[in-house]
């Protein structure tokens, strides 16, 4: 059955074409699960609607492209200095708050990131593979690292394989460090500090301190095989041989090696900048399924596929992504999808997959400090359980069918339901993702999915979608949700309707203002308010807010691609409507009131378009549609769209928002 002339190209919206088989660059799968024999009626009927409403969407304008980063490695040890000398390093490689108390051979803990600081790190900080309640070792836990029983010293965390660990403290040196008095993640310039004693060589000293923190943060987990190298620039050797050394991050990243930077200081000597890298032994493979034991794809893989070497991440097949405009995940604080668990696919099969991927929500995430909910905000739900879909879907290999052609990824729509209310700071999410179908046309490629996120094993949030790969020429054609025509706000076709505004912007300026969305979740100023107005005579809402180039999303959603994630515009329209409920006095006789998602309510969106740096304004509408009111709070229920200049191209329906009193629902 034909139902769509995408490109004057007909195609059926169950059977996919199926390209030729690529050959797989990674290991066969870790673990299989039951293979998908068919899709459920209510997935078939959710993207029929979706398939037939598929055109030619986007614009192919896009801002500068900004470079790769490359060669960190040996920039750091290139710099002209008086005396440079490794430690351990190989002649060939590929490199180029606090808590109390002092942990010995017997005492080892996990993190609460509550302990961190619930202000928040920053939106661009670095993610650890892992944390540790840990930030003091003695002499015994040194030892213990020295001999790389590093899960021994800073908890289970720090375990992923039964097997050896390659990693270890002072693996060239003698062991100089006695103690470490502090190690924090965000301490020092933001980014980490180390603070040591030692006794003995005062070289050795500065990397055994660097090497501390690098053994900390776990990025060593992401090469099973990789050892720890390092580099030191100093300007004289000295006659120090005991005392305090401070390092101070600088630099810290998970590529193109997992690698920390830092200035170190002893007393009153010349700063010492250090560099410690994780690096595997010469000629073993860090691709698919091979970097580390028991994982398909790992946090090291996520960094390249949203900013580094797209063979690294995929293999070998999609180098000729690297470096260009291509399928990415988001980058910084936007990357939402750690780890890869399980995969029932091959690469080459496009037609049925199935896959279980991870992601951990630290407590100090900056989503959780900027939101006006009281757990996490509802774009991140979104955001977490579509990259986890996609990710698959993509290394599965449509692209690689039409290998000279350059093809964008967007996000066309789907259906989620929050299953039930769950605080996630410190949970590590499951999710459970199937590819349902694959259509190949000329330029451009369809996928659908479906999801299930988990914590404990315990399904919270399940949902289906739709995802595009589209070449220039299919976006150049951006005709919106109707079809290129004009369709105006309900606002324009009621110009005589009574209108009050809220100002955001003004109660956002007030620190003590509750339930307010900051700093990066910034994503309205005002809002316009027709009381009785709208589509449901319940009450209408009207933002238009200025694009700024330089907003913090376009650098991360997607590197050498920016859009708005269509994610952040559904979160705007919820910001709207927690204005207006506060507005109206809803939480006014509550004695906590707290923002959540509601359970239950099946929410859908439909994207035709995008919002680009060059884009001069977003503008939403939102039609309330109900309020429903209980002893504990209310739930309300709106319609919305979103337009960029002259263009509609987000539909949401039945977005909803709960404001309760937290106190009387104890």
């Amino acid at each position: 059955m034909t139902v769509l002339d995408f490109d004057g190209i007909p195609f059926d919206p169950v059977t996919p074409t199926r390209p030729a088989p690529v050959t797989p660059s990674a290991p066969a799968p870790i673990a299989r699960r039951t293979p998908v024999t068919g899709h459920d009626d209510v997935v078939r009927r959710a993207f029929g609607e979706l398939r037939a409403g598929v055109v030619d969407a986007h614009s192919a304008a896009l801002a500068a492209q900004v470079a790769l980063q490359r060669a960190i490695w040996r920039r750091a040890v290139s710099s002209p200095v008086t005396d440079a000398w490794p430690l351990g390093a190989r002649e060939t490689g590929p490199l180029g708050a606090q808590e109390t108390g002092t942990v010995s051979a017997q005492e080892t803990g996990t993190v609460s990131a509550r302990a961190i600081g619930t202000s928040g790190a920053p939106e661009a900080a670095f993610k650890p593979p892992a944390r540790t309640a840990v930030t003091r070792l003695d002499e015994v836990a040194l030892r213990r690292l020295a001999e790389a029983d590093i899960a021994g010293v800073f908890g289970p965390g720090y375990r992923r394989w039964a097997g050896p660990v390659a990693a270890r403290l002072a693996a060239a040196t003698p062991l100089v460090l006695t103690g470490v008095d502090r190690i924090e993640l965000r301490g020092g310039s933001g980014k980490g500090l180390v603070v040591a004693t030692f006794d003995g060589d005062a070289r050795a000293a500065v990397v055994q301190a660097a090497e501390v923190f690098a053994l900390y943060t776990g990025m060593w987990l992401c090469l099973s095989q990789g050892e720890l190298v390092s580099a030191a620039r100093v300007d004289t050797a000295g006659e120090i041989t005991s005392g305090t050394i401070e390092f101070v991050v600088s630099r810290i990243d998970l590529i193109p090696r997992p690698h920390v930077t830092g200035i170190a200081r002893i007393a009153d000597s010349n700063p010492v900048e250090v560099t410690v890298a994780v690096v595997e032994p010469s000629g073993a493979s860090v691709g698919p399924g091979a970097a580390a034991h028991g994982l398909l794809l790992n946090e090291f893989h996520m960094t390249h596929l949203s900013r580094g070497d797209q063979a690294i991440a995929m293999g070998p097949e999609f180098a000729g992504y690297t470096g260009v405009r291509a399928t990415r995940l988001p980058t910084g604080g936007l990357l939402l999808v750690d780890r890869v668990i399980e995969f029932d696919g091959e690469r080459g099969r496009l037609d049925d997959a199935s896959y279980t991927t991870e992601y951990d929500s630290p407590a100090d995430s900056w989503y959780y400090a900027d939101t006006a909910n009281e757990s996490m905000p509802h774009f991140v739900y979104m955001e977490t359980s579509l990259q986890a879909a996609l990710l698959m879907g993509y290394y599965a290999g449509p692209t690689l069918t039409q290998p000279d052609t350059t093809l964008s990824l967007r996000n066309l729509g789907g259906t989620a339901t929050v299953l039930r209310q769950v605080d996630l700071r410190d949970a590590t999410i499951e999710q459970s993702s199937r590819l349902l179908t694959t259509t190949i046309l000329p330029g451009s490629s369809l996928q659908t999915f479906d999801y299930t996120l988990s914590v404990d094993g315990e399904p919270f949030y399940r949902g289906e979608t739709m995802f595009g790969y589209f070449s220039d020429q299919a976006l150049a054609n951006q005709t919106g949700l109707d079809a290129g025509r004009t369709k105006p706000t309900w606002l324009s076709e009621n110009p005589t309707a009574a209108v009050r505004s809220i100002d955001v912007a003004a109660r956002r300026a007030d620190p003590s203002a509750p339930l307010c969305a900051r700093r990066n979740l910034t994503l309205i100023d005002s809002v316009d308010v027709v009381d009785g107005g709208g589509d449901f005579a319940e009450g209408y809402l009207h933002s238009l807010r200025v694009i700024d180039p330089s907003d913090w999303y376009f650098a991360r959603h997607f590197h050498l691609d920016p859009v708005i994630p269509g994610s952040l515009g559904v979160e705007s329209v919820i910001h709207a409507i927690q204005e207006w409920m506060l507005d109206a006095g809803y939480a006014d006789a509550m004695a906590d009131p707290v923002f959540r998602i509601p359970r239950d309510i099946a929410f859908s969106w439909r994207y035709r378009g995008q919002f680009l740096p060059t884009d001069t304004t977003v503008e939403l509408e939102a039609h309330i549609k109900s309020v429903r009111r209980d002893r504990d709070g209310v739930v309300v229920i709106a319609d919305g769209s979103l337009w960029k200049p002259g263009l509609r191209i987000y539909e949401l329906i039945d977005l909803a928002v709960e404001l309760t009193d937290r106190k009387a629902s104890r």
